[in-house]
């Protein structure tokens, strides 16, 4: 990852399904080495589909800044229901208020059109690479936003596609991709191959 920098949107830090409840030295030392390599740093921050209180996901932001030199955010499992974006919209004010320059949201669905509005990138697929060429489909919505405000992760792809993959993600209207050779339970507990080679 640290060869790759340059080539990625950001590197999400993530040691213990958020920021931990003290600094991870492991953790510590590779985003020092990250940043130094000029990686943008978003901490992961599990918003449970909005039953974490704000308060709580604030602070995880401010222990990503201290702790590891993060400067944006990864909201993972937020809601995607139109009834829920008011919600949305005061998480997104709070983790800014605390330093987060960038914001990412992570429905892993298209979710309700205002969302995309909300933060600089929003996740609209997160899925196994079977049903991303099978079952995927984009709401006309998206096509009145730029590619870069869209992200598509995208699991099990077989390394010799993950050019193709990166290809289909933007002809889908996301130019930023994950694809990832990696299968459940953990797809990304090992580095996509391509970025692991030098440029």
């Amino acid at each position: 990852m640290i060869t790759a920098a340059a080539r990625t949107y950001a590197v999400v830090i993530n040691p213990a399904n958020g920021p931990g409840p003290s600094p991870d030295p492991a953790f510590t030392a590779a985003a020092g080495a990250l940043r130094a390599a000029g990686a943008h740093l978003l901490g992961y921050m599990d918003t449970d589909y909005g039953a974490r209180s704000t308060a709580e996901v604030a602070q995880d932001v401010v222990r990503h800044r201290e702790w590891y030199g993060a400067d944006g955010c990864f909201l993972e499992r937020v809601t995607s229901d139109p009834a829920e974006l008011p919600a949305c919209r005061r998480l997104v004010r709070s983790v800014r208020r605390q330093g987060a320059t960038t914001v990412v949201l992570n429905p892993g669905v298209h979710p309700a059109p205002g969302y995309a509005r909300v933060a600089d990138l929003t996740v609209t697929f997160e899925g196994h690479w079977t049903t991303y060429v099978s079952a995927f489909s984009r709401p006309a919505w998206t096509a009145r936003h730029p590619p870069d405000r869209f992200c598509h992760l995208v699991y099990g792809v077989p390394e010799a596609l993950v050019p193709l993959a990166v290809r289909t993600a933007r002809e889908r209207g996301a130019a930023v991709c994950g694809p990832v050779t990696g299968e459940p339970p953990n797809p990304w507990a090992q580095l996509t191959p391509a970025l692991s080679e030098a440029d």
